[in-house]
Protein backbone atom coordinates (compact mmCIF):
# COMPACT_ATOMS: atom_id res chain seq x y z
CA UNK A 1 0.00 0.00 0.00
CA UNK A 2 1.43 3.52 -0.98
CA UNK A 3 1.46 5.90 2.02
CA UNK A 4 1.20 9.58 1.26
CA UNK A 5 2.06 11.97 3.84
CA UNK A 6 -0.48 15.55 3.48
CA UNK A 7 1.16 18.78 5.66
CA UNK A 8 -1.89 20.83 6.80
CA UNK A 9 -4.20 18.11 6.32
CA UNK A 10 -6.95 19.92 8.11
CA UNK A 11 -7.79 22.39 5.31
CA UNK A 12 -10.34 23.28 2.98
CA UNK A 13 -8.46 21.37 -0.15
CA UNK A 14 -6.55 18.84 2.20
CA UNK A 15 -9.52 17.26 3.45
CA UNK A 16 -11.23 16.66 0.66
CA UNK A 17 -7.64 15.01 -1.06
CA UNK A 18 -7.23 13.32 1.94
CA UNK A 19 -11.00 11.73 1.60
CA UNK A 20 -10.17 10.96 -1.88
CA UNK A 21 -6.70 9.15 -1.03
CA UNK A 22 -8.54 7.06 1.27
CA UNK A 23 -11.64 5.95 -0.81
CA UNK A 24 -8.63 5.14 -3.15
CA UNK A 25 -6.74 2.74 -0.84
CA UNK A 26 -3.95 4.67 -0.12
CA UNK A 27 -2.68 4.90 3.58
CA UNK A 28 -2.46 8.71 4.77
CA UNK A 29 -0.61 10.46 7.56
CA UNK A 30 -1.31 14.00 8.03
CA UNK A 31 0.14 16.92 9.80
CA UNK A 32 -2.06 19.17 11.79
CA UNK A 33 -1.82 21.40 14.44
CA UNK A 34 -3.46 20.01 17.30
CA UNK A 35 -4.66 16.78 18.54
CA UNK A 36 -8.34 17.84 18.28
CA UNK A 37 -8.25 18.52 14.96
CA UNK A 38 -6.34 15.39 14.15
CA UNK A 39 -9.23 13.32 16.53
CA UNK A 40 -12.05 15.29 14.63
CA UNK A 41 -11.05 14.71 10.71
CA UNK A 42 -9.97 10.68 11.60
CA UNK A 43 -13.10 10.63 13.17
CA UNK A 44 -14.96 11.96 10.16
CA UNK A 45 -13.19 9.48 7.54
CA UNK A 46 -13.49 6.62 9.78
CA UNK A 47 -11.01 4.95 8.57
CA UNK A 48 -7.51 3.40 9.61
CA UNK A 49 -5.78 4.15 6.84
CA UNK A 50 -5.25 7.73 8.18
CA UNK A 51 -3.32 8.44 11.24
CA UNK A 52 -2.08 12.35 12.11
CA UNK A 53 1.17 13.80 13.43
CA UNK A 54 1.04 17.28 15.20
CA UNK A 55 3.09 19.60 13.61
CA UNK A 56 2.35 22.92 15.49
CA UNK A 57 4.18 25.49 13.34
CA UNK A 58 5.92 24.62 9.84
CA UNK A 59 7.85 27.69 9.96
CA UNK A 60 9.89 26.52 12.53
CA UNK A 61 13.26 25.16 11.15
CA UNK A 62 12.89 21.25 10.80
CA UNK A 63 9.54 20.84 11.66
CA UNK A 64 8.91 18.28 9.07
CA UNK A 65 12.28 16.55 10.19
CA UNK A 66 11.07 13.83 13.08
CA UNK A 67 7.62 13.37 11.48
CA UNK A 68 9.49 12.28 8.26
CA UNK A 69 12.43 10.15 10.09
CA UNK A 70 9.42 8.52 11.88
CA UNK A 71 7.64 7.17 8.90
CA UNK A 72 10.16 5.68 6.44
CA UNK A 73 7.23 4.21 4.23
CA UNK A 74 6.03 7.78 3.05
CA UNK A 75 7.19 8.01 -0.82
CA UNK A 76 4.66 10.53 -1.46
CA UNK A 77 4.64 14.33 -0.15
CA UNK A 78 1.94 16.78 -0.71
CA UNK A 79 2.62 19.92 0.97
CA UNK A 80 -1.00 22.02 0.85
CA UNK A 81 0.07 23.49 4.37
CA UNK A 82 0.10 27.37 3.92
CA UNK A 83 -1.98 30.29 5.45
CA UNK A 84 -4.73 31.54 3.46
CA UNK A 85 -6.43 34.92 4.44
CA UNK A 86 -7.03 38.55 3.96
CA UNK A 87 -6.63 39.42 7.79
CA UNK A 88 -2.93 39.53 8.52
CA UNK A 89 -2.01 42.76 10.25
CA UNK A 90 1.71 41.81 10.03
CA UNK A 91 2.25 40.41 6.28
CA UNK A 92 5.52 39.55 6.40
CA UNK A 93 5.41 37.09 9.72
CA UNK A 94 1.75 36.31 9.10
CA UNK A 95 1.60 35.42 5.44
CA UNK A 96 5.24 35.46 3.57
CA UNK A 97 7.31 33.87 6.30
CA UNK A 98 4.84 30.72 7.53
CA UNK A 99 4.55 30.09 3.06
CA UNK A 100 8.07 30.32 2.67
CA UNK A 101 9.80 29.04 5.36
CA UNK A 102 6.96 26.67 5.56
CA UNK A 103 7.44 25.11 1.80
CA UNK A 104 11.38 25.52 2.13
CA UNK A 105 11.24 23.40 5.37
CA UNK A 106 9.60 20.70 3.92
CA UNK A 107 11.54 20.37 1.18
CA UNK A 108 14.80 20.06 3.19
CA UNK A 109 13.01 17.73 5.73
CA UNK A 110 12.18 15.45 2.48
CA UNK A 111 15.64 15.54 1.29
CA UNK A 112 17.46 14.87 4.16
CA UNK A 113 14.92 12.28 6.05
CA UNK A 114 12.47 11.08 3.38
CA UNK A 115 15.11 9.26 1.37
CA UNK A 116 11.93 7.21 -0.01
CA UNK A 117 10.15 10.33 -1.23
CA UNK A 118 9.96 10.02 -4.86
CA UNK A 119 7.35 12.54 -5.70
CA UNK A 120 6.53 16.11 -4.51
CA UNK A 121 3.43 18.18 -4.91
CA UNK A 122 2.98 21.66 -3.61
CA UNK A 123 -0.44 23.31 -3.44
CA UNK A 124 0.43 26.66 -4.72
CA UNK A 125 -2.35 29.10 -6.14
CA UNK A 126 -3.56 30.72 -9.23
CA UNK A 127 -2.56 34.00 -6.95
CA UNK A 128 1.37 32.66 -8.10
CA UNK A 129 0.19 33.23 -12.06
CA UNK A 130 -2.00 36.07 -11.99
CA UNK A 131 -0.04 39.40 -13.21
CA UNK A 132 -0.04 42.01 -9.86
CA UNK A 133 -1.93 44.63 -11.24
CA UNK A 134 -5.01 41.83 -11.25
CA UNK A 135 -7.48 40.56 -13.34
CA UNK A 136 -8.67 43.15 -15.69
CA UNK A 137 -7.22 43.51 -18.80
CA UNK A 138 -9.66 41.34 -21.42
CA UNK A 139 -6.08 40.97 -23.23
CA UNK A 140 -4.15 39.42 -21.01
CA UNK A 141 -4.02 35.54 -21.59
CA UNK A 142 -2.43 33.92 -18.33
CA UNK A 143 -1.22 29.80 -18.71
CA UNK A 144 1.17 28.04 -16.88
CA UNK A 145 3.56 29.32 -18.02
CA UNK A 146 2.58 32.76 -16.55
CA UNK A 147 4.22 34.39 -13.09
CA UNK A 148 2.65 36.81 -10.74
CA UNK A 149 5.59 39.69 -10.77
CA UNK A 150 4.92 41.53 -7.87
CA UNK A 151 7.65 42.61 -5.91
CA UNK A 152 8.72 42.08 -1.90
CA UNK A 153 7.73 46.14 -1.34
CA UNK A 154 4.38 45.53 -2.83
CA UNK A 155 3.75 42.15 -1.15
CA UNK A 156 4.19 44.17 2.79
CA UNK A 157 1.70 46.85 1.57
CA UNK A 158 -1.91 45.09 2.53
CA UNK A 159 -2.82 41.42 3.15
CA UNK A 160 -4.15 41.12 -0.20
CA UNK A 161 -1.15 41.41 -1.86
CA UNK A 162 0.83 40.03 0.60
CA UNK A 163 -1.43 36.51 0.25
CA UNK A 164 -0.99 36.66 -3.12
CA UNK A 165 3.24 37.09 -2.95
CA UNK A 166 3.03 34.46 -0.24
CA UNK A 167 1.91 31.60 -2.80
CA UNK A 168 4.25 33.28 -5.46
CA UNK A 169 7.28 33.78 -3.48
CA UNK A 170 7.01 30.44 -1.78
CA UNK A 171 6.35 28.44 -5.26
CA UNK A 172 9.61 30.07 -6.84
CA UNK A 173 11.44 28.75 -3.66
CA UNK A 174 10.25 25.63 -4.45
CA UNK A 175 11.56 25.02 -8.23
CA UNK A 176 14.63 27.04 -7.41
CA UNK A 177 15.16 24.24 -4.30
CA UNK A 178 15.07 21.66 -7.33
CA UNK A 179 17.28 23.03 -9.57
CA UNK A 180 19.66 24.15 -6.61
CA UNK A 181 20.00 21.22 -4.42
CA UNK A 182 18.75 18.11 -7.33
CA UNK A 183 17.15 16.34 -4.96
CA UNK A 184 15.99 12.44 -5.45
CA UNK A 185 12.24 13.39 -6.04
CA UNK A 186 10.14 15.26 -8.49
CA UNK A 187 8.26 18.44 -8.03
CA UNK A 188 4.25 19.27 -9.12
CA UNK A 189 2.22 22.52 -7.94
CA UNK A 190 -1.52 22.46 -8.48
CA UNK A 191 -2.42 26.09 -8.92
CA UNK A 192 -6.17 26.64 -8.43
CA UNK A 193 -8.01 30.23 -9.00
CA UNK A 194 -11.13 30.76 -6.39
CA UNK A 195 -11.86 27.14 -4.54
CA UNK A 196 -15.35 26.51 -4.42
CA UNK A 197 -17.44 23.72 -3.06
CA UNK A 198 -18.66 21.86 -0.72
CA UNK A 199 -16.86 20.90 2.44
CA UNK A 200 -15.28 17.31 2.62
CA UNK A 201 -17.50 16.57 5.72
CA UNK A 202 -20.66 18.58 6.62
CA UNK A 203 -19.34 19.05 10.29
CA UNK A 204 -17.32 21.59 9.24
CA UNK A 205 -19.99 23.45 8.30
CA UNK A 206 -19.64 26.50 10.49
CA UNK A 207 -21.08 30.05 10.57
CA UNK A 208 -18.05 31.75 8.37
CA UNK A 209 -16.24 29.29 6.45
CA UNK A 210 -12.81 29.65 5.31
CA UNK A 211 -12.10 32.56 2.49
CA UNK A 212 -13.24 31.11 -0.64
CA UNK A 213 -16.26 28.94 0.66
CA UNK A 214 -17.12 32.37 2.35
CA UNK A 215 -17.69 33.59 -1.13
CA UNK A 216 -21.03 31.39 -1.53
CA UNK A 217 -21.50 31.25 1.75
CA UNK A 218 -22.07 34.77 2.42
CA UNK A 219 -24.62 35.25 -0.06
CA UNK A 220 -27.26 32.55 1.42
CA UNK A 221 -26.80 34.37 4.50
CA UNK A 222 -27.20 38.33 2.92
CA UNK A 223 -30.44 40.23 3.25
CA UNK A 224 -32.65 40.75 0.07
CA UNK A 225 -31.29 44.06 -0.07
CA UNK A 226 -27.85 43.53 0.52
CA UNK A 227 -24.77 44.02 -2.07
CA UNK A 228 -23.09 41.73 -3.82
CA UNK A 229 -19.68 40.33 -2.34
CA UNK A 230 -17.26 42.46 -4.99
CA UNK A 231 -15.53 39.22 -5.49
CA UNK A 232 -15.37 38.22 -9.03
CA UNK A 233 -12.74 36.18 -10.92
CA UNK A 234 -11.90 32.53 -11.73
CA UNK A 235 -13.20 29.37 -10.04
CA UNK A 236 -12.51 25.67 -9.73
CA UNK A 237 -14.61 23.21 -7.49
CA UNK A 238 -13.02 21.96 -4.25
CA UNK A 239 -13.29 18.15 -5.80
CA UNK A 240 -11.40 18.73 -8.91
CA UNK A 241 -8.52 20.51 -7.31
CA UNK A 242 -8.33 17.36 -4.93
CA UNK A 243 -8.53 14.95 -8.03
CA UNK A 244 -5.90 17.20 -9.17
CA UNK A 245 -3.34 16.85 -6.41
CA UNK A 246 -3.91 13.14 -6.68
CA UNK A 247 -3.41 12.88 -10.58
CA UNK A 248 -0.16 15.27 -9.78
CA UNK A 249 1.43 11.99 -8.17
CA UNK A 250 -0.14 9.64 -10.43
CA UNK A 251 -0.04 10.95 -13.78
CA UNK A 252 3.51 10.78 -15.34
CA UNK A 253 3.05 13.72 -17.80
CA UNK A 254 2.43 16.11 -14.19
CA UNK A 255 5.90 15.69 -13.21
CA UNK A 256 7.71 19.11 -13.51
CA UNK A 257 4.88 20.44 -14.30
CA UNK A 258 2.37 23.36 -13.23
CA UNK A 259 -1.65 22.52 -13.16
CA UNK A 260 -3.72 25.08 -13.62
CA UNK A 261 -6.93 24.03 -12.33
CA UNK A 262 -9.94 26.38 -13.15
CA UNK A 263 -13.27 25.74 -15.00
CA UNK A 264 -13.79 29.46 -15.83
CA UNK A 265 -14.89 32.59 -14.92
CA UNK A 266 -17.30 33.98 -12.50
CA UNK A 267 -19.13 37.15 -10.99
CA UNK A 268 -21.34 37.49 -7.88
CA UNK A 269 -24.48 37.69 -10.11
CA UNK A 270 -24.07 34.18 -11.53
CA UNK A 271 -23.98 32.32 -7.82
CA UNK A 272 -27.13 34.16 -6.98
CA UNK A 273 -29.01 34.01 -10.04
CA UNK A 274 -28.22 30.16 -9.63
CA UNK A 275 -29.62 29.57 -6.01
CA UNK A 276 -32.60 31.96 -6.63
CA UNK A 277 -33.13 29.55 -9.35
CA UNK A 278 -32.63 26.18 -7.51
CA UNK A 279 -33.56 27.09 -4.18
CA UNK A 280 -37.30 28.06 -4.16
CA UNK A 281 -36.99 28.65 -0.05
CA UNK A 282 -34.12 30.99 -0.57
CA UNK A 283 -36.14 33.52 -2.92
CA UNK A 284 -36.43 36.60 -1.59
CA UNK A 285 -34.81 36.24 0.96
CA UNK A 286 -31.17 36.44 -0.52
CA UNK A 287 -30.52 39.67 -2.80
CA UNK A 288 -32.02 39.72 -6.48
CA UNK A 289 -29.05 42.25 -8.18
CA UNK A 290 -29.83 42.41 -11.60
CA UNK A 291 -30.36 38.95 -12.73
CA UNK A 292 -28.59 37.60 -16.18
CA UNK A 293 -26.63 41.11 -16.30
CA UNK A 294 -22.94 40.44 -16.41
CA UNK A 295 -20.70 43.19 -17.13
CA UNK A 296 -17.74 42.72 -15.02
CA UNK A 297 -17.40 38.95 -17.06
CA UNK A 298 -15.93 39.79 -20.29
CA UNK A 299 -13.83 42.63 -18.59
CA UNK A 300 -11.61 40.01 -16.79
CA UNK A 301 -8.35 38.57 -18.08
CA UNK A 302 -8.49 35.08 -19.42
CA UNK A 303 -6.93 31.88 -18.51
CA UNK A 304 -5.77 29.00 -20.89
CA UNK A 305 -4.95 25.90 -19.35
CA UNK A 306 -5.46 23.35 -22.18
CA UNK A 307 -2.50 21.75 -21.07
CA UNK A 308 -3.50 21.38 -17.74
CA UNK A 309 -6.78 20.02 -19.06
CA UNK A 310 -4.74 17.38 -21.22
CA UNK A 311 -2.85 15.80 -18.71
CA UNK A 312 -5.79 15.24 -16.00
CA UNK A 313 -7.91 14.28 -18.69
CA UNK A 314 -11.44 15.03 -16.88
CA UNK A 315 -13.84 17.61 -17.07
CA UNK A 316 -14.33 19.73 -14.32
CA UNK A 317 -17.58 20.54 -12.63
CA UNK A 318 -19.30 23.54 -13.82
CA UNK A 319 -20.46 26.51 -11.67
CA UNK A 320 -23.93 26.19 -11.16
CA UNK A 321 -23.49 22.67 -10.14
CA UNK A 322 -20.56 23.50 -7.45
CA UNK A 323 -23.09 26.13 -6.02
CA UNK A 324 -25.66 23.87 -6.10
CA UNK A 325 -23.79 21.31 -3.48
CA UNK A 326 -22.35 24.18 -1.65
CA UNK A 327 -25.56 26.02 -0.86
CA UNK A 328 -27.29 22.42 -0.38
CA UNK A 329 -25.01 21.50 2.19
CA UNK A 330 -25.30 24.77 3.83
CA UNK A 331 -29.09 23.98 4.22
CA UNK A 332 -28.68 20.40 5.36
CA UNK A 333 -26.25 20.81 8.55
CA UNK A 334 -29.16 23.01 9.40
CA UNK A 335 -29.12 26.95 8.10
CA UNK A 336 -32.32 28.52 8.34
CA UNK A 337 -34.14 31.32 6.76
Amino acid sequence: MTTVFISGATGFIAQETVKQLVQKGYKVIGSVRSAERGDRLKKNLGSDNFTYEIVEDIQKEGSFDEVLKKHPEVTIFLHTASPFHFKATDVENDLLKPAVEGTKNALKAIKEHGPNVKKVVITSSFAAIKKSSGDDDPNLVLTEESWNDITKEQAVKDPFSGYRASKAFAEKAAWEFLEKERPQFVLSTVNPTYVFGPQAFISEIKSELNTSSEVINSIVKAGPNDPLPPTSGFFVDVRDVAKAHLAAFEKKEAEGKRLLVSEGRFVPQQIVDYINKDFSQLKGKIPTGNPGQYPDFNALSKIDNSKTREILGFDFINLETTVKDTVQQILDAGFSR
